[in-house]
């Protein structure tokens, strides 16, 4: 299902008032969690539903297993095993194609022939959403963090529906807990829950569905457009791509807020950055933060040298990249922000080394940032390489050519970065037949 749908409207009024009704009755409040939580995931493909069950399962197994063992190699060993085989379910159907196929062009030009199997099968839906929930799941159980809960509030925690398909990406402890008392609705900020529905729609159906048209033409075809043309597209996708999944992330909160229970916030003004590391800190927050506890920090973050961490902060970028497809050019994208994150932390290292007074004002560093960040999502958007090189090469190539550049656009354009710059969580709140969101491919 998607959230700004009749279909849906017609799910969450069922939903929502049994909610409430059966809240005070902690096993049947579960049923309905669990049953409205694998309708709606079913609900796009049923069969993917035993993939969500067999996750749960397996994954409850892990932690009850390693959060009981006493002997610290075991512990290791089971741990081990739960990464393999999460990261084996999501390689299978993610990436299994993407690998093969890459081995094989490798292999035929050093002449070797190598025919590479392929799967035929649907990505299934916010399978890396998921998988990243239910990892930490284990790995916070192994590290004494969260202790295992019991296998019907896991599989309530993992199959809720406000965030299963797109996140954010909500750890065990930010939401179980949650499931232990009974919440009342005359405490909901429900004001508060309707706002951003509707400021997240807007996003989705308005300025995110305005944003594809000025952008889909110019990467579908970047030869047939003018220079500036390209420019307004790219900038565009700038607006989309944030629009689209903030979007869908302020409904997931409203909705999860108006059944009593609350989430993180996933973006926070992303496009008033200064600098990149601040930007990660706004972008996507949840995937953020899950990347730095799960994988930066365990590589040994900024504990072993200025080169070891450089080391790290690529590696966490391009397996970032990675996360959101299976293509090289994904890959592309992880690897600028990643050497735009070393070359900012070295540049920060080397001016406090030398005790620099000067600082760049706020406003070029933010612009720089931006135009750096825009940059990266053409890799982010393209299809393939080629067509991310068609489109830059055209900014440099199609000034000679009459375009149609529309004020309004520029202006819509504009108006959406700008109002990032205000203080507070105003630019958050602005209020896009429905398009899939950008982040269910992912």
């Amino acid at each position: 299902m998607l959230f700004p749908t009749f279909i849906f409207t017609v799910f969450f009024m069922v939903v929502w008032p049994l909610n409430w009704i059966l809240m005070r009755h902690p096993g049947r409040w579960q049923v309905l969690m669990l049953v409205s939580g694998y309708v709606f995931y079913a609900w796009w493909d049923w069969r993917f539903a035993f993939l969500l069950a067999a996750s749960t399962l397996a994954n409850q197994m892990f932690a009850v297993s390693v959060s009981k063992s006493a002997d610290p190699r075991r512990r290791k060993q089971i741990l081990a095993l739960a990464v393999v085989a999460n990261l084996s379910l999501l390689g299978w159907f993610k990436y299994f194609n993407f690998f093969t196929t890459s081995a094989a062009n490798m292999l035929g030009r050093v002449g070797v022939d190598w025919a590479a199997p392929a799967v035929t099968t649907v990505l299934p839906v916010g399978i890396s959403f998921f998988t990243f929930m239910a990892l930490s799941y284990v790995i916070d159980a192994y590290r004494g963090t969260f202790q295992p809960t019991s296998l019907s509030k896991f599989a309530v925690f993992l199959s809720f529906f406000p965030h299963i398909v797109a996140g954010p990406i909500v750890r065990p402890a930010e939401l179980v807990p949650q499931f232990e008392s009974p919440r009342d609705p005359r405490r909901i900020d429900a004001s508060r829950a309707f706002f951003l529905i509707a400021g997240g729609m807007f996003k989705k159906v308005v300025i995110a569905g305005a944003m594809a048209k000025l952008a889909d033409p110019v990467f579908t075809s970047p030869g047939t457009h003018s220079a500036p043309e390209v420019i307004i597209g790219i900038y565009a996708y700038a607006i989309q791509i944030y629009a689209d999944f903030s979007g869908y992330t302020d409904m997931a909160i409203g909705l999860a807020l108006l059944l009593g229970f609350k989430f993180p916030l996933n973006f926070n003004r992303p496009y008033s950055a200064e600098g990149l590391r601040d930007f990660w800190q706004r972008w996507h927050m949840t995937l953020s933060r899950w990347l730095r506890d799960y994988l930066y920090i365990p590589l040994g973050g900024n504990r072993k040298g200025p080169s070891r961490t450089s080391v790290n902060l690529l590696a966490t970028m391009i397996l970032g990249g990675l996360w959101h497809g299976a293509a090289w050019t994904f890959l592309a994208w992880g690897t600028l922000h990643g050497a735009g994150l070393v070359a900012e932390h070295r540049l920060a290292a080397r001016r406090q080394a030398r005790g620099a007074r000067f600082h760049p004002p706020a406003w070029l560093v933010r612009l720089l940032t931006l135009n750096f960040v825009v940059f990266a999502w053409i890799f982010f958007r393209a299809t393939s390489f080629s067509n991310a090189f068609a489109v830059i090469g055209r900014v440099f190539s199609g000034w000679g050519e009459a375009g149609a550049v529309s004020a309004g656009s520029v202006a819509l354009i504009v108006g959406m970065i700008a109002i990032q710059q205000l203080r507070g969580q105003f630019g958050e709140r602005i209020p896009a037949g429905v398009a899939p969101f950008i982040y269910f491919q992912f």
